[in-house]
Parts: structure tokens; sequence; C-alpha cells
């Protein structure tokens, strides 16, 4: 090979690189950006604060945004660049990524929603913790797959997906309580249901959570482990 040759395989690779990172970046600001929705989605909830939960809602449209474009993005560096091997499952998982992230976004929205409704009527009684500590195990969970993906830690990503049983638990526990809470005030009924829409918000939250860490295991390490039992994964990764 000829050093013009050379040097301009060189400047592909560089750039190659270069659109990997900015896609990857693009993905994560994308991140930052549902995490702060959904954090203000469940403070509006919280605090029956009507024009919080709109501004949410109306930021959903900037989420929808940001999917389209990445996921162009990443359509052309496959169609452009051909990456292989873990360059290929870097796109693929910001592919997959992006679709959870607009996801989660949809289901903050949906918690703004019914926070809208809350504040029509009053505001969520005081002694609903369990609304609480649900919020703060999706919020958490998001947070740290998001975390994952940024350190490429499949151990890390394995960890917080096997904790998704932990926002179930909570998501039913909540249910129990907002369901004994109906029980003693009947008259509380239509304003607890959208207690309850956003409770179930917060539990798919968790899952689409779960879902980016294995998207963080397929592209570090290149295995599928939607359909597997956690445990054994975990126990193969330290093996």
């Amino acid at each position: 090979m000829n050093s013009t040759a050379g040097l301009h395989g060189l400047h592909i690779s560089q750039q190659f690189n270069a659109d990997l990172e900015e896609v990857r970046k693009h993905m994560l600001e994308m991140g930052g950006k549902v995490e702060k929705q959904l954090a203000e989605a469940l403070d509006a909830l919280i605090n029956a604060d009507s024009g919080k939960a709109s501004d949410v809602i109306k930021e959903d449209d900037v989420i929808d945004s940001m999917e389209m474009k990445i996921d162009e993005e990443c359509n052309l560096i496959i169609a452009l660049r051909q990456p292989a091997a873990s360059d290929l499952r870097l796109v693929l998982a910001i592919i997959k990524a992006i679709r959870d992230l607009e996801r989660i976004a949809d289901e903050s929205a949906k918690i703004a929603k019914a926070a809208i409704k809350v504040s029509e009527q009053g505001r969520l009684p005081s002694g609903i913790v369990e609304f609480r500590r649900l919020g703060h195990f999706v919020q958490r969970a998001l947070n740290q797959s998001l975390d994952a993906f940024v350190r490429h830690d499949a151990e890390a990503a394995l960890q917080v997906a096997q904790e998704d049983q932990n926002v179930d638990s909570e998501y039913a526990t909540a249910m129990r309580a907002m369901i004994t809470y109906i029980s003693n005030e009947p008259d509380s009924l239509s304003f607890m249901l959208n207690v309850l829409w956003a409770l179930r918000a917060m539990e798919r939250i968790g899952d689409h959570a779960k879902n980016i860490c294995e998207h963080v295991v397929y592209m570090v390490v290149g295995t599928d482990i939607r359909h597997e039992n956690l445990d054994d994964i975990v126990d193969r990764l330290s093996g």
C-alpha cells in the first residue's frame, strides 16, 4: 500500500470513529433529557403541579424528534460504513436503547397527564410513601442503566437488570396500598385511579430500563440475554 492510500484509509477510520462517537453522544444526551423528564413528571404528580406536568408533556415531542434523528444517523452509519463486530453491536444497541428511551418518555408523559388530573382534584395524600419509593427505584434503574451504557459495563448492567425484581415488588406493594386506601376512602376512587395509572407507567419504565441493560450486555459481549436466566449470565461473566 502506498503512503497516499494509507493516509486515505487512516482518514476513513478516523471519520468512522468520529461518527460512532457522535451518535453515541447524541444517544446519551437523549438519555439525560429523558431522565430529567421522568424526575419532573414524578415531582409534578407528588406536588400536584399542573404547570410542570404540562412542560413534561410538551417535552415528549422533543424526545420523539431526537429518537428519529439518532435512528437516521445509525442507519446512515450502517449503510455507508458497514460496521462489523463490536462496532456493529454498538450501533444496534444504540438503535434499541433509543426506542426504550422514547417509550420511557411516553410513560413519563402519562405520569404528567395523571398529575394534571390530580391537580384538578387536590393532591396526593401525604401518607402514600409507596409511590415515592417506587419513583426512587425506577429513577435509579434508569440512571444506572445509562451509566452502564456509558462505561460499557456488562456486569453492572446485569446487576441493574436483576434489580428489576425490586421494582416489580415495590409496584405490587404500592398497588396494594392504593387499593387499601380506596377501600377506606371510597369517595377517592376517581382521584386515585389517576395514581394507579401513574404507578403502572412507573412499572413499565422499570421494564424499559432493564431492556437498556440487556442491550449493554449484547453490545459488550455479543450475547442476547433477553430469554436467559440472569443469575446464570452473572455466573458466566464472573467465572
